[in-house]
């Protein structure tokens, strides 16, 4: 088996997958890298999810990279109009000529000696396998299964004599026009669906166990269409941008400090979107308070208006069975189906199906504390791109992409092999890495690293604070050790770990 080096090795050819190499050959031009993509084409997410009205649910000033800025007035834009964009992003830098298709990292393993991974990929459809060592390795995968979204069990389910989808899986052939459908869930997935299937389904119904916040946001940003007639195109991108930037700070922090009036606020603006006679708290009022989980978007009020127009309803209550011709609810009420979609969320995991070993021992992520959000504790010369669960992913990979050209940039100036955010000896408090109680997140917990309770160990949601963190305090920081391969060292050197400078 032959063996491939590169400087940089990424992991997954999506959003992060992209702009961590863009930076790569941007700010470190030395550095040769490649990205292993397990799929056959670019785009990740935005090339996974085809179900009707698939889109965004952040701004496209601040989805849409900086070093490409998004030009259009539209502030939310729809699946392909997205994998477009990356695609034409990856052809503009050159990057699509980097990304090896097919190649699904299995195994990844350190070696201090050696100062590289050693990284193992099945590749294509014979499983046949390729090896490639790089100095670092940037894991760009995301935070869920691409293989299956989540599916409880319920009773009866085998009974059910209609069309089963679950969005993630959803069929191209599909026909619901004329059909009776049931949207089980309350989340992004199913807030987008309704208003998208409405105009063809005969109707479509939301079945919620419990409601989340939804809000209604102009599609197209006034503001922005003014700056770009007033100001020079890139002057007017940026102030666009970190409108978008700071508005959703603001707005995350109001909901952090002022739960009630934020909660109050959300629900008299659905009231005015449904009428005084509509039952705004029982369907739109959650249990818990706004930002808790990640907030719903309504392009226009479109599922509101959905609703009003009599094309779709929302039921709240708790499924008792699956019948042959639909679903009957706690309540004693049935629901009639002739397509029922699972809208029922993800299964989250971190770096799917890759074994990670650093020195001949197996790291379980679990075990470990997140380093500033990128890299994790006692594990060298890896990072890891997990985006804002309050804002756009984008603003979070870029500043991480950034961070590690630093720390390779630092590295080489000083000749070193290895860069290990060494946990501290004394006690530190831990918390949950992701500060969110949607149920993907709850179910995987226990995969998920830990979270410090002081620097440089806290993931914050905060960009402002991230742009301190990762792009101005300095890299040797007391906590990252730094090391040079064995072979370099001289007598006078200890073998195996030196001082930060």
């Amino acid at each position: 088996m032959t063996t491939e080096h590169v400087d940089v090795l990424i992991v997954g050819a999506g959003l992060s997958g992209i702009c961590a190499a863009y930076y790569v050959q941007k700010e470190c031009p030395g550095k040769r890298y490649a990205i292993l993509e397990g799929r056959e084409s670019l785009g990740g997410t935005w090339d996974l999810f085809r179900y009707p009205g698939v889109r965004s649910d952040s701004e496209m000033y601040t989805l849409g990279y900086s070093f490409r800025p998004w030009r259009g007035t539209n502030a939310i834009a729809d699946g392909p109009t997205i994998l477009q964009y990356l695609r034409e992003t990856a052809a503009a830098y050159g990057i699509d000529r980097h990304i090896r298709f097919q190649h699904r990292v299995q195994h990844a393993s350190w070696s201090s000696a050696d100062g590289m991974w050693t990284v193992e990929a099945t590749r294509g459809s014979d499983g046949s396998v390729a090896r490639f060592t790089c100095q670092f390795l940037m894991m760009c995968s995301g935070y869920y299964s691409y293989a299956s979204g989540y599916t409880p069990s319920w009773p009866g389910l085998e009974q059910f004599n209609g069309t089963l989808v679950h969005p993630q899986q959803w069929p191209e052939t599909l026909d619901y026009s004329g059909k009776r459908v049931v949207v089980i869930g309350s989340g992004a997935t199913a807030v987008t669906l309704i208003p998208a299937m409405a105009d063809k389904a005969a109707h479509i119904t939301m079945v919620q166990r419990s409601p989340s916040y939804v809000a209604a946001l102009p599609s197209h940003d006034l503001l922005a269409a003014r700056l770009q007639r007033l100001l020079p195109a890139d002057l007017a991108y940026r102030l666009t941008r970190w409108k978008a930037i700071l508005l959703s700070m603001y707005t995350y922090q109001l909901a952090q400090r002022m739960p009630r009036f934020t909660r109050k606020t959300l629900l008299k603006l659905v009231q005015d979107q449904l009428g005084p006679e509509y039952d705004v708290e029982k369907h739109f009022g959650p249990r818990y308070n706004p930002w808790d989980q990640r907030l719903c978007l309504a392009p226009d009020g479109d599922l509101f208006a959905a609703i009003k127009a009599g094309k779709a309803s929302v039921v709240t209550d708790q499924i008792e069975t699956f019948t042959s011709t639909g679903i009957k609810l706690q309540s004693g009420q049935e629901l009639a189906a002739d397509i029922i979609v699972t809208a029922t969320g993800l299964n989250a995991v971190l770096m799917p199906g890759v074994q990670l070993v650093v020195d001949g021992a197996p790291v379980e992520l679990a075990q470990t504390l997140s380093y500033k959000g990128v890299m994790f504790s006692d594990v060298p010369n890896m990072a890891s791109i997990f985006g804002y669960v309050n804002a756009s992913w984008t603003l979070k990979a870029e500043l991480i992409s950034k961070y590690v050209c630093r720390l390779l940039n630092y590295m080489n100036r000083h000749g070193y092999s290895q860069a290990t955010p060494r946990r501290p000896r004394g006690a530190v408090g831990e918390l949950p890495a992701v500060p969110l109680n949607s149920g993907y997140i709850q179910r995987s917990l226990s995969i998920f690293p830990r979270q410090g309770t002081r620097e440089p160990w806290r993931v914050y949601q905060n960009y402002l604070q991230d742009v301190l963190s990762l792009a101005l305090r300095p890299i040797n920081d007391g906590t990252m050790v730094f090391a040079r391969r064995a072979v370099q060292l001289t007598r006078h050197q200890p073998k195996g770990e030196t001082r930060p400078a």
